[in-house]
C-alpha cells in the first residue's frame, strides 16, 4: 500500500457539489520531477472555472485535481533532477493538483521561493506575477518610461502588475473604485482612474501599453486610449479584429511555467519591490469557502490554502 494524503478532487463538472476533499496515494516524482511537501497554494478564479467546466475545454480529464499555484519544500527527487535539495524552498506554478498535502512538478517550472516571505505570501505570487510579467514584457515589450495602463489595478494580478511594472520604470495609469484608490497608489501607481466616476476612456490617452483583466465593455473601451502603434494585451477577452480597426498590436496572455521568470520576481521581491497582498488565509479542509469566496469577488487580496503547517 503507497502512502495516503489528503487532496482536492473533483470526478464531474459543477458547483461545490462535485468538490472532494479526500484521501488519495501520495504520488511519485518521475524523471525531471520532483514531490513537494506543499505549505501553502493560491486559489484563482481559473480553480472555479474548471469545476465549473472550464476542465473540459482546456482538455483535462476527470477526475481532475485541482490546484495550481504552490509554495513549500522539496520532500524527493525524480531521476536526474540535479538543480534541488530536499528540503529546498519553492515556489511556482503547476498543471493540477496543488491543493493537497503533496504534488509533483516540474523541476524546471520551479524557483526558489523569496527568502524574506513566507510560504503563504509566496503562493499568492506566482500565477498573477508570471501573467503579469508574461503579458507587459514578453507580448507588449512594455519598457522603463513608457505608459501603461491597467483596467483592474486592485486585483489579484493588477496589484502585481503595477508593482513590477513601476520596478522596471514604466509610468502606470491604474483603473479601480475609490474604496481602492489609496490601496493602489501604496503599489507606486502614479495617476488613479474610478471607473465608477467618468468614462475611464475620457481621460487615459496616448497609453503605450494596455494590460486588461477585465474583459467586456472595458477591454472594447480601452482601445481609445491606446496611441497608434500601442499594445493591448487581455488575460480575459479573445482579440478579433482590433488589431487592425485600431493600428495597434493585441494579443491573449496565457500564462506559462517559467523558472527564470520566477526567479527574477523572487529577486524583486526580495530587494522590496514586490510585496503581495494575502487578504484570507483558510485550512485545505475549506476549500469550498475558499472557492466560494474567489467566486464572489469580494475579497481584494489574495486567498490562500495553509497545508502542512
Amino acid at each position: 500500500m503507497g502512502k495516503k494524503m489528503k487532496a482536492v478532487v473533483i470526478k464531474a463538472y459543477g458547483n461545490n457539489d462535485v468538490v472532494e476533499y479526500t484521501d488519495v496515494d501520495r504520488p511519485q516524482p518521475q524523471a525531471g520531477e520532483v514531490l513537494v511537501k506543499i505549505h501553502a497554494a493560491g486559489i484563482n478564479p481559473v480553480d472555479w472555472k474548471i469545476r465549473n467546466g472550464l476542465g473540459q475545454r482546456l482538455g483535462m480529464s476527470l477526475p481532475i485535481h485541482l490546484g495550481g499555484e504552490i509554495a513549500g519544500t522539496i520532500e524527493d527527487l525524480g531521476d536526474g533532477v540535479s538543480e534541488f535539495n530536499v528540503a529546498d524552498a519553492i515556489y511556482g506554478i503547476i498543471p493540477s493538483g496543488g491543493f493537497a498535502e503533496y504534488a509533483v512538478a516540474k523541476a524546471g517550472d520551479l524557483a526558489p521561493k523569496p527568502a524574506n516571505l513566507d510560504f503563504r505570501q509566496a503562493a499568492a505570487i506566482p500565477l498573477g506575477a508570471l501573467t503579469a510579467w508574461q503579458a507587459m514584457f514578453d507580448l507588449a515589450n512594455l519598457s522603463s518610461g513608457q505608459r501603461l495602463l491597467i483596467t483592474n489595478s486592485s486585483g489579484g494580478v493588477g496589484s502585481l502588475a503595477i508593482q513590477i511594472a513601476k520596478a522596471m520604470g514604466a509610468h502606470v495609469t491604474a483603473m479601480g473604485s475609490t474604496p481602492n484608490e489609496d490601496y493602489v497608489r501604496s503599489l507606486g501607481a502614479d495617476d488613479f482612474i474610478d471607473y465608477k466616476k467618468q468614462r475611464f476612456e475620457d481621460l487615459a490617452h496616448d497609453m503605450d501599453v494596455v494590460f486588461d483583466t477585465v474583459g467586456g465593455d472595458t477591454f472594447d473601451q480601452a482601445f481609445l486610449t491606446l496611441k497608434k502603434g500601442g499594445f493591448l494585451v487581455t488575460a480575459v477577452a479573445f482579440p478579433q479584429d482590433e488589431a487592425s480597426r485600431y493600428g495597434v498590436g493585441v494579443a491573449r496572455v496565457y500564462c506559462k511555467p517559467n523558472a527564470r521568470q520566477l526567479v527574477s520576481i523572487r529577486e524583486l521581491a526580495e530587494a522590496g519591490k514586490l510585496k503581495p497582498n494575502v487578504a484570507t488565509v483558510l485550512p485545505l479542509a475549506s476549500i469550498k469557502q475558499a472557492l466560494d469566496l474567489s467566486e464572489s469577488g469580494h475579497t481584494r487580496g489574495k486567498i490562500v490554502l495553509h497545508v502542512n503547517d
